[in-house]
């Protein structure tokens, strides 16, 4: 089992979200569980302000470390302590190799930024940054359930097969490979005769050539770092290794 929590100033967002499809059974089944906290229950005063105006000026309000900082030490103090994640834009870029890295973990906790940023001391605060990408978002609660939603997968018991985790894209630094299912033919396009041949082995090196085909086509970022076998080439060179 993992446990989430999540420092957010909008809690209901997660809902939804959480109470849906895979997540949602999870959390019935025990395998996962969500805490949401939200750190204006740590404010002064009784507007519960959470932001101040960013020193030297400019646009837009800055969150400021003490109801993040009181926030943590609560929710650790109560279920113990978790290895704590901000979700911001200049964080590590998040791939899949952060997913498997985190899933080991049995408590994260996640805090989410808000309004024109966070100020700087809150990163002293946290063990780590990650980000989803290069592009800016209103806050952090998008990144959070992201999160959740990839390491909840990595869970036994989460997806009803247990093998399916671990053969998807970025898996092994490749793109997955096509799927089909019925009809045979569909608008003129056949599923490729290989995958109805009953052939397991000729399956497993058409899945291979075709991964190893869509990553090189689609990210050849991804596919100039792989460890091509002898096997590989010839599969991209059409032949039956």
């Amino acid at each position: 089992m993992i446990t989430f929590e999540v420092l957010t100033l909008f809690p209901e967002i997660f809902p939804s979200v959480l109470g849906a499809s895979l997540l949602g059974k999870a959390i019935e089944k025990g395998l996962l569980a969500v805490h949401l906290t939200d750190p204006r229950d740590f404010s002064v005063g009784k507007h519960r302000s959470v932001d101040d105006a960013p020193y030297g000026g400019g646009g837009g309000m800055v969150m400021r470390p003490e109801p993040i900082a009181q926030a943590i030490a609560a929710v650790e103090g109560a279920r113990g302590p978790a290895r704590k994640v901000l979700l911001c834009p200049s964080g590590r870029p998040l791939a899949q190799p952060e997913v498997v890295r985190l899933a080991r973990e049995q408590r994260l906790l996640f805090v989410c930024g808000r309004y024109e940023g966070f100020d700087e001391r809150i990163r002293s605060l946290v063990d780590e940054e990650i980000s989803l990408g290069d592009y800016v978002l209103s806050g952090g609660e998008l990144g959070a359930l992201v999160l959740i939603d990839a390491i909840a997968r990595r869970i036994p018991g989460v997806l009803g097969n247990a093998e399916s985790p671990f053969d998807e894209s970025f898996e092994h630094g490749l793109l997955e490979y096509p799927h089909y299912t019925r009809p045979p033919d569909f608008r003129g396009l056949p599923v490729p005769e290989a995958l109805l041949s009953g052939d397991h082995a000729r399956v497993r090196l058409w899945r291979r050539r075709e991964a190893l085909r869509r990553t090189r086509e689609r990210r050849p970022d991804l596919f100039s770092r792989l460890p091509l076998s002898d096997k590989d080439r010839a599969l991209l060179d059409g032949k039956e290794p």
